[in-house]
């Protein structure tokens, strides 16, 4: 006699083999009316649009140091909204500064608009044509989200990426754009030998095709936006800034000494690291 659990063990094998013979299962329709974000998620093989229960509820207003970038991308934002032509994006530069909280507020900020998110992973950029066309019929404007994005070599992501943003043969759809933060500009490692190509031509110089490679990804972005590291005055003005939001008093004493102690600690000044503070010092004293 077979035990309860041989018995479930054999007939789940069965059914992995008959599944092969069957056609695939429509993909999910997701309750666009009740989501404002979506995760694009794999299940047995089929991608689909999985609703974001818990929101980033961080507003453009909570984004301090960053003035200069953030009036570009929300003015792209505002243009893609209004139907006029837009930049898929590009945000690169120091970590911790706001690359991803600022594209999260953009969808508090224009969500009665009609602005919706979809977070990809970089393992999943292959799947770029499949959503698009899955979202191309909607009304909704769509920022298809990538973070931290950084590419191996070989890596086919990359190349699927590449093609999405601007090598198909197919047009994009007017409602979709992307959005990438990466600590790197150029999303590859690049290293020195590379450099061993490259030819100077009377004053010109014509770097090597591996370069060439490397940068034309980041090109296919329209719009690039950089972000720095924060001084200290920076630092300290965004720690300000969450200690209020917590409910503290900024001006308490200690508060600017351990402020400098915690960023020497991380090695880093860093909205980040602000925010990370405040949510210590409250806990301790709010």
């Amino acid at each position: 006699m077979r035990s309860l659990d041989q018995t479930m063990h054999l007939a789940e094998a069965i059914l992995a083999r008959l599944d092969q013979y069957f056609p695939p299962l429509p993909p999910r329709e997701p309750h666009w009316d009740s989501s404002l974000a979506f995760r694009w998620r794999i299940r047995n093989g089929h991608g689909y649009l999985e609703p974001v229960t818990h929101l980033h509820r961080i507003a453009l207003d909570d984004l301090h140091n960053v003035e200069p970038q953030k009036q570009a991308i929300e003015q792209n934002t505002r243009q893609f909204l209004a139907g006029k032509p837009a930049n898929n994006v590009l945000l690169t530069g120091a970590r911790g500064t706001g690359k991803s909280s600022l594209v999260k507020a953009l969808l508090n900020q224009f969500a009665d608009q009609g602005l919706r998110l979809i977070e990809v992973e970089k393992e999943h950029l292959v799947d770029l044509p499949d959503i698009v066309e899955r979202v191309a019929s909607r009304s909704e404007r769509f920022i298809v989200f990538c973070d931290d994005l950084s590419f191996d070599e070989g890596d086919v992501a990359y190349k699927a990426l590449k093609v999405a943003l601007d090598g198909s043969i197919a047009a994009a759809s007017d409602n979709v754009l992307i959005y990438a933060t990466s600590n790197r500009r150029h999303l590859l490692p690049e290293y020195f030998h590379e450099n061993a190509g490259t030819r100077h031509i009377g004053e010109e110089i014509h770097p090597a095709e591996a370069i060439e490679e490397k940068v034309s990804l980041s090109e296919r972005f329209g719009l690039w936006v950089s972000f720095y590291p924060f001084d200290q005055n920076q630092y300290l003005a965004a720690v300000n800034h969450w200690l209020r939001h917590f409910g503290c008093d900024p001006q308490a004493p200690e508060v600017e000494r351990e402020a400098l102690n915690w960023s020497l600690s991380r090695g880093m000044r860093s909205g980040r690291v602000a925010w990370q503070f405040a949510r210590d010092w409250a806990g301790r004293h709010g």
